[in-house]
């Protein structure tokens, strides 16, 4: 009878267990891997939805300056009332019929932050379509405690008027404005000798937002009314010509982040900070005595 073979036996197979799974340290590198992954998809999509916020805000000042030359256009070339201040008060109303926009908003309460009728009335509405929403950048959250306890979320306008184009009431009663009566007051389309270079709309600051009407003195070195930084520290304009563009700030101080209940405007503009300040007051008037002087033949 012959002898069984012999067959060896694989060590494998003789372990008294396999070894299934992760090992811990595999475990925390798996994880390390994936909060990376996630960190950096999460980058991916906010810079994705920061970009698509951009090019809706620009498009929504894409519209509204679509109004405003229509407008004007119906007008005999007379441009929108701008008009700011005690003229846009309740108290006025005809006024703020003939107004671009009739909301003064605030960091209190006032129904002016949330009511939407004011797109629905007055001579400039019907040209924007009484369209609610283009009224505001869908980044502009900004809200105070109160009115975030209220349970709002959002105010109704980012956008506003450059005081120098427009009729603006009593503040350009003589044909200049009493804030800068040595600078133009553009009143009728055919006004702008340079269309492409006097900006129209803006996506201004929560900080100084108020009534619609985009104020600083060409004279003084300091922001009364500050444009936005939503957009990657860019704020969007509309120009004379029609155009949009999105412009970026330079300097930290024209980006302050909103300050709801301790709001530090207006402030001085120094040495170092004049280049954002400078870009805006450019493209905001002319001055009245060079308009005058390439009048002459």
């Amino acid at each position: 009878m012959m002898n069984p073979i012999s067959v060896p036996v694989s060590p494998r197979v003789t372990g008294t267990r396999c070894r299934v799974g992760f090992t811990l340290i595999e475990l925390l590198v798996t994880i390390a891997i994936i909060a990376i992954l996630a960190g950096l998809l999460s980058t991916a999509i906010m810079k994705a939805q920061g970009k698509a916020q951009g090019i809706t805000c620009l498009g929504n000042a894409k519209q509204l300056s679509l109004a405003w030359l229509l407008y004007a256009a119906d007008n005999n070339d007379r441009l929108p009332y701008n008009l700011g201040g005690s003229d846009t008060d309740r108290g006025i109303a005809p006024k703020r019929n003939y107004n671009w926009v009739n909301n003064t908003m605030d960091w209190e309460l006032n129904p002016d932050n949330t009511n939407t009728a004011f797109a629905t009335i007055g001579n400039f509405s019907g040209y924007a379509n009484h369209a609610t929403a283009i009224y505001r950048c869908p980044a502009d959250r900004a809200l105070s405690e109160v009115q975030r306890q209220a349970g709002w979320t959002a105010r109704v306008r980012s956008y506003s008027l450059n005081a120098m184009v427009g009729d603006a009431g009593d503040n350009s009663r003589w044909g200049t404005n009493i804030f800068n009566t040595a600078y133009k007051q553009f009143l009728k389309a055919t006004d702008f000798e340079r269309p492409t270079e006097i900006f129209v709309f803006l996506d201004e600051h929560p900080d100084s937002i108020n009534d619609g009407y985009f104020l600083n003195r060409m004279d003084q070195a300091e922001w009364i009314d500050l444009p936005a930084s939503y957009h990657n520290g860019a704020a969007n304009f509309t120009f004379a010509d029609g155009h949009a563009e999105g412009h970026r700030w330079l300097n930290k101080a024209t980006q302050p982040p909103a300050r709801p209940d301790a709001a530090a405007l207006p402030f001085s503009v120094d040495g170092s900070q004049r280049t954002d300040f400078d870009w805006v007051i450019q493209r905001t008037s002319v001055e009245l005595f060079s308009v005058l002087s390439q009048a002459k033949p």
